[in-house]
């Protein structure tokens, strides 16, 4: 294979699992789709293509919805709710450049596009995240203009119902969620409660695999005891670590040595309002043991 086939690629392989991963959620899924560009790629003729660019975005996006078309019975038929497979740093200096973090990768957000028509997932993504324009957006998806507009009204819509009504910046984010890590520690309910709001959310994703939650938990004491009710139940096995997950401050936590979860919270003004536990084992096993 000479330059000429594998260096535009390459250079928009970032780009491409990125636009994956916020379709798929999930680390393999992402990575599939993009061989499966790879392929096409390849086998194309590189001299009729005007914008490599173009070509290769299109496809990703095509083949993304086409696979999540495909594992619409699956989603169904998973076991109680569906979280996202994390993207977890544990060292902030080294962030996962192949993602391209960002806020609009966040648990919190793909939770969220999850409860989106695959067509309106790809249509908010390529106009809000990556900034396409809607005769571009009207080429990749097969659709009107006009069409694409009402596509990206929609999400957008929905995707604001669940924005917080605060900004807070990531050294607040940070702050806050330091705080709670030690209150859930030190197993101080107390503590805990302080650090939720009122009507704080949790959603579990076990996966079957473990077990979870099959409704979301609401209220503050009601979460702390859930927390409280981990490390009572493991007296001493039980670590925290701070951690980038999907590209903001998170939680890992271990039990034994051994990832139990990934956690991604919401942070409005001083408290958290929402936690997003991910237990299924197979989405942890990138994850490294604590020892």
């Amino acid at each position: 294979m000479n330059d000429h086939t594998t260096t535009p690629f390459d250079a928009l392989r970032p780009r491409l699992f990125s636009i994956a991963y916020r379709m798929l959620g999930t680390r393999a899924d992402a990575e599939d789709v993009v061989q499966d560009a790879w392929l096409r790629w390849a086998g194309s003729d590189h001299g009729a293509v005007q914008s490599a660019e173009a070509w290769l975005v299109t496809v990703t996006t095509r083949l993304s919805i086409d696979r999540l078309r495909g594992r619409k019975a699956e989603r169904e038929a998973y076991v109680g709710w569906w979280l996202p497979e994390p993207l977890v740093e544990m060292d902030e200096r080294t962030p996962e450049s192949a993602a391209e973090l960002a806020s609009d990768v966040s648990v919190a957000m793909l939770w969220v596009l999850e409860r989106l028509a695959p067509e309106e997932r790809a249509a908010f993504l390529m106009r809000q995240v990556f900034d396409q324009d809607y005769a571009d957006l009207a080429a990749t998806l097969g659709k009107s203009e006009a069409a694409c507009r009402q596509l990206v009204h929609r999400a957008q819509a929905r995707v604001q119902q669940e924005k917080p009504r605060f900004a807070v910046s990531k050294d607040v984010h940070r702050d806050v969620l330091a705080g709670f890590m030690h209150a859930a520690a030190s197993n101080d309910r107390e503590a805990m409660k302080a650090f939720l709001a009122d009507d704080v959310r949790l959603v579990s994703d076990g996966g079957g695999k473990v077990p979870s939650f099959g409704k979301i938990l609401v209220g503050a004491a009601r979460i702390a005891g859930v927390y409280w009710s981990v490390e009572h139940a493991n007296p001493g096995k039980v670590a925290y670590r701070m951690a980038r997950v999907n590209g903001e401050p998170g939680l890992v936590r271990y039990v034994g040595g051994v990832v139990e979860s990934a956690q991604a919270f919401i942070i409005d003004g001083s408290r958290i309002v929402a936690v997003y536990a991910i237990r299924n084992p197979d989405k942890l096993a990138a994850i490294a043991p604590l020892y």
